[in-house]
């Protein structure tokens, strides 16, 4: 019986997920960030399930003001005697969803000004072009305090904040692939036979793209959690909302820093470097599976 045309893509494509799985488990430390990522997304998914979110009132703490881990709380209480553990918890929901948001809409908005700059060129590209050197100049995170500060305080605000400054180098590194990519005989012969823009950029160009694209995602997420975490620490965060960063800020201001409540310090500390490294192994992973060049390099 003769393979129909769909049949033969679908086989194709699953020998090259099948490939790429092969060559990203022969990456051991990416293997570990993947196992790692998958356990905190879980356990923060899982959280409303496996936790009583009233814990996280300060009126209704169960426990003393900077207790040390025991028996009964884990890794201790705040200043509130909340647990630390059910904070650290939560925490890593809101610092997830900041993260994974805020690269979202840098990498969107990266992708859209480099494919736009290098396919149209002319006046187009260099207007993209200097708004892009703009923003390269400008100190993201200043400007990310700014928006903040002019901005209603809110989780959005914050995504926001970050996504719409942290997006230059996305767009430069796209323009050049795309570059590259159009540069390839069978573009020339697409508009020789009457492609127009929306059909070379959306059957070539980006499926060409965004394999790149999709590497740099993950190495972006790990900069928006750590932006994220440097906002709330400085208190522009959600009041509302328990993040890491603005667990590390409580304990400076509650002086647990300086009282010897260690306790209070390490888990959100740890947090963020365990997620961001888990994030950044993957996307150097990614990069092995996407780039063939750089396999037996590592």
């Amino acid at each position: 019986m003769t393979a129909t045309a769909g049949q033969i893509i679908w086989t194709r494509r699953k020998a090259r997920a099948a490939e790429a799985w092969r060559v990203f488990r022969a990456d051991r430390a990416g293997l570990v960030g993947l196992v790692l990522l998958v356990v905190v997304g879980a356990l923060a998914l899982f959280a409303p399930l496996l936790t009583d979110a009233s814990g996280l009132d300060v009126t209704r703490a169960p426990g003393e003001p900077l207790r040390a881990p025991s028996s009964e709380f884990w890794l201790g209480t705040d200043e509130s005697g909340r647990s630390v553990l059910l904070l650290t918890w939560w925490g890593a929901r809101v610092s997830l969803v900041v993260g994974l948001s805020a690269a979202v809409l840098s990498v969107l908005i990266g992708t859209v000004v480099g494919v736009l700059a290098a396919h149209f060129g002319g006046w187009t590209s260099r207007v993209l072009l200097r708004v892009t050197d703009f923003f390269l100049v400008l100190p993201s995170l200043v400007l990310a305090i700014a928006l903040s500060t002019v901005l209603a305080r809110g989780l959005w605000t914050i995504v926001l904040a970050i996504g719409v400054t942290a997006w230059p180098a996305t767009a430069r590194m796209v323009r050049a692939q795309t570059l590259t990519v159009e540069a390839r005989p069978y573009i020339e012969r697409a508009r020789v036979l009457g492609a127009g823009h929306g059909h070379i950029i959306g059957r070539h160009v980006l499926p060409a793209v965004l394999p790149l694209v999709f590497a740099n995602t993950t190495l972006s997420v790990a900069s928006a959690i750590i932006a994220e975490s440097t906002l709330s620490f400085l208190g522009l965060g959600d009041p509302g909302r328990v993040s890491w960063g603005s667990m590390l800020k409580s304990a400076m201001d509650t002086g647990a820093v300086t009282g010897g409540a260690w306790w209070y310090l390490l888990p959100p500390g740890l947090g963020i470097v365990m997620v961001v490294l888990s994030f950044t192994l993957c996307g150097r992973a990614l990069e092995t599976v996407f780039n063939p060049r750089l396999r037996g390099r590592r």
